[in-house]
């Protein structure tokens, strides 16, 4: 029976959810259609400021810019730091599931500058390090993709909002009936203990989580931060280096697999070692 009853407290959870999350990326959906050709542009001419470019833009709300960010670097149209910048700030699921958890505008304000301004340091030191696969890249077309799910945004923000509602929720459920199970028999305390919530180990882990190119990893990392099964470290970790299917682009449209070995290594270490500042000084 309590099983069940864990089945049913998350089920209810999650329902409880929906209006929020839907208003939520209905006002994301409104904000891209708004930004998104200018964030485009404005990150394509940013030139030696890319990374400042890059990691500023990558907070706000939108569609796929990390996916759109992986094909203009694959088409030779920005550098690795300002690629390395934009994975490292955009957030992926993370700002939807904080506001409909009633996370304090204070604490989402704090996350969100915390990886922009490490992205934009980040980036730098990337361009400044590796000049070789840095090079200035001279443009090529190409079109942005807005997510792994075909969401169709020009079809109109109200089917595209409902759609991406519809899509998170269903991965929200699955996580929320999961963790509900768990700590029906592992008992909070115990799960709050467990290497997710130890130093340097919890950051390790949390880099490696966030290497799933996919939404469901922002959502997990997110959800076992609110639960208390995370540390702010951890989960800072795992989204820094988590950028939804930004690496699964990069994969796909740059031919160099060398190359995007080496960045995928290289944001995860930097992803890595960011959780591991933000826990040593405590931001949050």
């Amino acid at each position: 029976m309590k099983i069940l009853d864990a089945i049913w407290d998350g089920t209810l959870d999650t329902l409880k959810l929906i209006p929020f999350l839907f208003i939520t990326y209905l006002v994301m959906e409104w904000v891209e259609h708004r930004t998104s050709d200018h964030t485009k542009i404005a990150i394509r001419k940013a030139g030696r400021l890319g990374p400042l470019v890059g990691g500023v833009l990558g907070v706000i709300p939108q569609c796929g810019f990390s996916a759109a960010a992986a094909s203009l670097y694959a088409g030779k149209v920005i550098t690795a730091g300002t690629l390395i910048a934009v994975f490292l700030s955009t957030s992926d699921e993370m700002l939807p599931i904080l506001l409909s958890e009633r996370a304090g505008i204070g604490f989402i304000t704090k996350v969100l500058i915390v990886k922009a301004l490490y992205g934009v340091i980040a980036g730098f030191l990337v361009d400044f390090l590796f000049r070789k696969l840095n090079e200035r890249r001279i443009g090529v077309g190409i079109h942005g993709i807005c997510t792994q799910e075909h969401c169709h945004c020009e079809k109109g923000i109200v089917r595209s909002a409902l759609k991406h509602t519809v899509s998170i929720t269903f991965f929200i459920l699955l996580i929320s009936i999961a963790l509900n199970i768990l700590l029906t028999i592992v008992g909070t305390e115990n799960l709050s203990n467990l290497v997710l919530n130890q130093p340097v180990i919890g950051e390790v882990l949390a880099g490696l989580i966030g290497l799933i190119p996919n939404c469901a990893a922002s959502i997990a990392l997110t959800q076992l931060y609110l639960e208390g099964i995370m540390s702010a470290g951890a989960m800072v970790s795992g989204l820094m280096v988590g950028a939804g299917v930004g690496l699964l682009v990069l994969f796909r449209t740059n031919r160099h697999t060398r190359q995007n070995i080496q960045l995928t290594i290289l944001l995860y270490i930097l992803g890595v070692a960011g959780g591991l500042i933000v826990q040593g000084l405590r931001i949050f």
